[in-house]
């Protein structure tokens, strides 16, 4: 009977160490906000590629709000998370976040946003600076030179709508654009719909408009459809959405991401950051003009 309780406990303790052994190890997403669509197909990129690899993923929103951010990096830090991938809600305000991630010895690798300050381990993002571009001159194929143009910009501080607004102008130098505005609506679908019809009080001669995401593009369209303007309308970001509206013929043309892929080169990225693989400091994703 001795013999019998000793082998049970044994195989109890060998099937508890098989267990630990085969643990698996977390990692974590905090994304700037998952109440845009952009974001929640990046998140689900990140999970299903993290549950391909056999990690367990943390998700955590940091509702567009900085200190948001820096209160889920703060838990998560405690929560002995291997790696941690970040879409910064703001380029300068995620340096404090960044530099507590660096502080716990944790790698940290950011999506889709850059970061100004600290210690990151890749960056994973599309060439916004030639997604701009792209727009500007895509849009000039439909205007020609010289056209009257308005541009949406996105949420000030963030690297994408910096990035993007740069490569506009690119293009607005190169085809001779007269911008008759450029002004924040914060990727918001709503501050889309309410800047433009501000705008239009002023320039209803406005010819194309630029806005820096699809959920900008698409509150434009809706002003411009309400007011009766036939404008070329060019978003950013390829959602689901916003490639309906073109094939719709509603919106002329959209810079497609490709947000899922963005947060599956996260967690392979950050599977070869901890297995102490070099890996490049910046991971161009490819864009392209769905029209």
């Amino acid at each position: 009977m001795k013999k019998l309780m000793t082998l049970a406990m044994a195989l109890v303790l060998s099937l508890a160490l098989g267990v630990s052994a085969h643990a698996k190890d977390t990692i974590a997403l905090v994304v700037s906000t998952l109440n845009n669509p952009f974001f929640v197909t990046l998140k689900d990129g990140a999970v299903q590629k993290a549950e391909e690899m056999g990690y367990d993923i943390i998700v955590l929103d940091s509702q567009n709000d900085p200190s948001k951010e820096l209160a889920n990096v703060e838990d998560l830090t405690v929560r002995g998370v291997k790696a941690i991938l970040i879409n910064p809600t703001d380029s300068d305000a995620v340096s404090n976040a960044i530099r507590l991630i660096n502080g716990a010895n944790i790698p940290v690798l950011t999506l889709d946003r850059g970061a100004t300050r600290g210690k990151v381990a890749s960056h994973i993002a599309s060439d916004n600076v030639a997604g701009g571009k792209m727009a500007g001159d895509f849009m000039a194929e439909k205007l020609g030179k010289n056209a009257k143009v308005i541009q949406l910009e996105g949420l000030a501080g963030t690297s994408a709508a910096r990035d993007r607004g740069a490569g506009f102008a690119k293009a607005v130098e190169a085809n001779g654009f007269n911008v008759l505005a450029s002004q924040p609506a914060d990727f918001d679908r709503t501050k889309g719909l309410n800047v433009m019809e501000n705008l239009l009080a002023n320039h209803g001669d406005v010819q194309g408009v630029f806005a820096q995401n699809d959920e900008m593009a698409l509150g434009a369209l809706r002003a411009l459809q309400a007011a009766g303007k036939d404008v070329v309308v060019v978003g950013f970001d390829g959602t689901d959405d916003g490639v309906a509206a073109v094939k719709r013929g509603e919106m002329a043309g959209t810079i497609a991401q490709q947000p899922a892929l963005i947060g599956a080169l996260g967690v392979e990225t950050a599977d070869k950051v901890l297995k102490g693989e070099k890996v490049n400091e910046y991971i161009p994703v490819p864009l392209m003009v769905v029209k």
